[in-house]
């Protein structure tokens, strides 16, 4: 699929004392079995409600029905509450990090990877089926996912990384009929939040044009390995990481962002660094979790390497991203 002119429709909300007159998905009725609202924020007396579809190519005449609406200045109910739709933003970004509260009905096991991987292309497959299975075959696949407990302790956070923005709606659409409901993960019965937070966003042009960075500073914040030649090393060394992340960037930056093949000259010059095992289909995955540090000598890869790392937080890196593997931050 084709990437559309923007990912994400938000209706924005004002609560008012009047009466509404109809509901909100009243108010879109022609594309009523196609959409789907979803909370995302509130503050400052204004909410903010995701209008997730089905296929993100009908988003512009969507969005022209929505501009006809607004000019109606009809009140409207949603969750029990009269507001007006006072506005429409648009979300111009390719890459989104997003995360949803889990509330587990007792302590889940440590290793949910294969768990959290089944429920992205269940949600996906239920918006679109074809999609789902396309991206499921493919080698390098735009997202990453991860699960980690939140400072409450008896919640968990279960976090997206997508890098191509045609993903976003149709994930959320999927998911939206699962929200604040329960759901199985690894045989534990738990229920979903009732919204989602967009944590972070960015274009490939952005993270393209961000000042260079000679020192790189990373965390591994999950298990993190790569594949050298026929075997799997779990130590972060340079040439790994950032060839990793080098060929994930061309496989879905566009064309004219792409990098050459690099011999990469880059030092680590200080980590503190411990392997883990994760329990796996077949034998135990062993990868890497902490701190490293990287030195660039060669100003131009330490410019290429800059943009990869920041790449890297929505991508992840390494092997089995899409099963909590390869988390990272700066």
């Amino acid at each position: 699929m084709k990437d559309t002119k923007f990912s994400l429709l938000t209706l924005v909300l004002q609560p008012c004392s009047e009466n509404p007159l109809i509901s909100l998905s009243e108010w879109l009725l022609e594309y009523r079995s196609l959409i789907a609202f979803i909370p995302l924020t509130s503050q400052q007396g204004v909410d903010k409600v995701i209008v997730a579809i089905n296929d993100p190519r009908l988003y512009p005449t969507l969005l022209q029905l929505i501009f006809k609406q607004l000019n109606t200045n009809t009140v409207v109910e949603w969750q029990n509450k009269a507001y007006r739709v006072i506005g429409v933003e648009t979300d111009p970004n390719t890459l989104h990090i997003f995360q949803i509260q889990v509330y587990p009905e007792k302590p889940l096991p440590k290793t949910l990877g294969r768990g959290i991987h089944a429920l992205f292309f269940t949600w996906l497959a239920e918006a679109d089926p074809y999609l789902a299975e396309s991206i499921h075959k493919s080698d390098l696949i735009p997202m990453s996912l991860s699960i980690f407990p939140d400072v409450v302790k008896t919640r968990m956070i279960l976090k997206f990384g997508l890098i191509k923005p045609f993903l976003l709606s149709p994930l959320l659409y999927g998911m939206s009929h699962h929200l604040g409901h329960d759901i199985i993960l690894a045989d534990v019965p738990c229920r979903l939040g009732q919204g989602i937070r967009i944590i972070q966003s960015s274009t490939y042009l952005s993270l393209f044009q961000i000042p260079t960075e000679k020192t790189i500073n990373l965390r591994l914040q999950s298990p993190t390995s790569f594949k050298q030649d026929k075997f799997i090393q779990p130590f972060p060394l340079p040439q790994l990481f950032f060839e990793s992340l080098r060929k994930r960037w061309n496989q879905f930056a566009p064309e004219e962002m792409h990098y050459p093949t690099i011999e990469w000259e880059a030092l680590t010059s200080a980590f503190e660094l411990k392997t883990h095992a994760l329990k796996m289909k077949g034998s135990p995955e062993i990868g890497s979790t902490g701190w490293i540090c990287y030195e660039f000598p060669n100003l131009e890869q330490a410019k290429i390497a800059t943009t990869l790392a920041h790449f890297g937080v929505f991508s992840s890196v390494g092997r089995k991203v899409g099963m909590g593997m390869g988390q990272i931050n700066l």
